[in-house]
């Protein structure tokens, strides 16, 4: 009875100011969001493929092996290109994990399904790191291991190739 008193006497556009073609749903939301947010997942992996790949080339110059300057030179660089791979593991983790988590909130079942295997990989590699420390994903001794640093690229080309997928994802849906 109060909204219809309420409706007689206000127009209809004060009650409703937007209009419902404009209105966005928290699902439209979290996608925009998320595509945001998906650019900068995009420039970490990129940024971890470039590192591995500078890592590579410093693993196969032996030129460089018979000089000890050089070889101090040489460990500087991959313990200050761990260090900043490590800064960037928990805003990666993170950043895919608020994704999960509002996916969840709005009921996108589909998107969550597509996210999850890539949640349960982070938290299974943030917790299984090769060495027995948590907080050393990139330890620069594991990481000069040519297998290691083989697995450590091919893992940042998928995660590269996932979030582009995902972003053409979150645009287009």
């Amino acid at each position: 009875m109060a909204m219809f008193i309420i409706g007689v006497v206000l127009p209809r556009e004060i009650l409703h100011p937007i209009s419902p073609s404009i209105m966005f749903t928290f699902a439209a939301f979290c996608y925009m969001l998320s595509l945001v947010l998906c650019v900068s997942l995009i420039f970490f992996a990129i940024w971890h493929i470039t590192a591995f790949d500078e890592l590579q080339a410093d693993f196969k110059v032996p030129i460089d092996q018979g000089n000890p300057l050089h070889a101090r030179e040489r460990l500087r660089n991959i313990e200050r290109i761990c260090n900043l791979l490590r800064k960037l593991v928990l805003p990666e983790y993170s950043i895919h994990g608020l994704f999960c988590i509002m996916f969840l909130c709005a009921q996108e079942w589909l998107t969550v399904g597509l996210n999850i295997p890539l949640l349960f990989y982070n938290t299974w590699r943030y917790f299984h790191s090769p060495t027995d420390t948590k907080e050393l994903i990139y330890d620069p001794a594991s990481v000069m291991n040519g297998d290691t640093l083989k697995f450590c690229q091919k893992e940042a080309w998928c995660k590269l190739s996932f979030f582009v997928l995902s972003f053409f994802y979150y645009l287009y849906w």
